[in-house]
């Protein structure tokens, strides 16, 4: 069998073998990448443009939509050409450059939920030090260690994937996924795989360790307050977190602790939908759908552009130029 290194191409797992079917699939793609597209500029515009939401907790909102962004632009718009086009085929660079990039997005978005679940902890449990502690400083250093932690994690993940021989160039997935290289790998991979298991064991561990005793401690804070109607502001505030780390993370692990099948499976193909597809297209739903400070600040974006006279299709561009809002750069 001829090795990697003749490889120039991998050819990727289709929807399906007719032009109609493929058309189909490439509406339902374009139709949720717009969605999460749309949903997630209009967080980071809200934020953005609002002094009011110039804080922590809305400051790791914005990373998290900017990743959300990338990891969803990683795998879909390569699949909704290669839909279209009927042509499945992917460069052995690109599918470097795309494995690369989805491990990257991955890991920095773990890493920033588990720096927003320690801003939820100081918010609740320490409220009087809140401004001292999460000041601007410290919250640039976490959200830029959650995107250096997924630069270095993703280099020596791919690195280790891509050092194997490879037996064939036929990847039964739609974009370039990890288990299913490992699938078709010649090399006896125990020891690769024994350390890249153990080293994503052991960060996905940590984190979400470190985020359930961030939330044993704020349960405990909640309790402690007298007042029904404290107690429900307080928990209004980690609900939409919880969601997206359990969504997050039961999406990832399944996908990626499931063990791979040796022909093509569409469970395999939805479980990679779920995880790749719809945390970014939840996450701005989770967000906005309690919280009255992100809806009021996008009745601003809207109402400004109807008072305008003038629709705009980009509401930030639109806004920037006509708008007086607050040019505070990330706090008040």
């Amino acid at each position: 069998m001829p090795n990697s290194s003749t490889f120039k191409t991998f050819v990727l797992l289709g929807f399906s073998d007719t032009w109609e079917q493929n058309v189909l699939c490439f509406i339902l793609l374009l139709v949720i990448y717009l969605t999460a597209l749309i949903a997630n500029c209009l967080i980071i515009s809200a934020v953005s443009l609002d002094q009011q939401l110039h804080t922590p907790m809305y400051f790791f909102l914005v990373n998290l939509s900017i990743i959300d962004l990338g990891s969803i632009s990683v795998t879909i718009p390569n699949a909704m050409i290669n839909s279209l086009l009927n042509t499945w085929e992917i460069s052995y660079s690109g599918c470097v450059a795309q494995v690369y990039s989805l491990l990257f997005f991955l890991t920095s978005d773990l890493f920033l939920l588990t720096g927003m679940a320690y801003d939820r902890y100081v918010a609740i449990c320490d409220p009087l030090h809140y401004e001292t502690v999460m000041d601007r400083k410290v919250c640039i250093k976490m959200a830029a260690s959650a995107w250096i932690a997924g630069l270095l994690y993703s280099g020596v993940h791919t690195g280790s994937t891509f050092a194997i021989t490879f037996c064939s160039n036929v990847i039964n997935q739609f974009f370039c996924e990890v288990p299913q290289l490992l699938k078709i790998s010649c090399d006896n991979l125990y020891l690769i795989e024994f350390g890249v298991v153990v080293l994503s064991v052991f960060i996905v561990f940590s984190c979400f360790g470190c985020i359930i005793v961030s939330y044993m401690h704020i349960f405990k804070s909640v309790l402690r307050i007298p007042t029904t109607q404290g107690r429900n502001k307080a928990f209004s505030t980690c609900v939409p977190h919880l969601i997206a780390v359990s969504l997050f993370v039961s999406t990832g692990s399944f996908a990626y602790l499931k063990p791979v099948s040796r022909s093509p499976s569409d469970l395999d193909l939805v479980i990679a939908i779920l995880y790749s597809v719809l945390p970014p297209l939840m996450n701005p739903v989770i967000y906005t759908m309690r919280n009255r400070d992100i809806k009021t600040a996008l009745w601003k974006i809207f109402l400004c552009d109807i008072f305008s006279g003038r629709k705009a299709w980009f509401p930030l561009i639109s806004l920037v130029s006509r708008c007086n809002f607050s040019k505070n750069k990330v706090f008040s």
